[in-house]
């Protein structure tokens, strides 16, 4: 395989990557609708917490770096909760 060759399939995975980002800020709009409709914070502790827990052991299943995975994730869920307050209507506040 050359170098070209595997460059090109880092592409197309990078391609995937930013395509599955784009589809979690879209669902993050969908909880920001229900979290406005029950009158629940956009900011979930708990829910965090899990996902870095859980992102974590899957990165240490996989034999990647689960440090940086929970870092990309801590990014991620920012993200979302930014969505979430332009969605709510909040703009941003904390």
């Amino acid at each position: 395989m050359s170098l070209d060759t595997v460059r090109a399939e880092i592409s197309r995975v990078d391609t995937e990557i930013i395509r599955l980002i784009a589809q979690r800020q879209k669902l993050a709009g969908k909880i920001a609708q229900i979290k406005v409709a029950r009158s629940l914070p956009i900011h979930d502790k708990e829910r965090a917490a899990g996902v870095l827990e859980s992102v974590y052991e899957q990165a240490v299943e996989s034999r990647i770096d689960a440090v940086s995975v929970q870092k990309i994730f801590e990014i991620l869920i920012a993200m979302s909760e930014e969505r979430q307050r332009e969605c709510s209507g909040d703009g941003n506040l904390p």
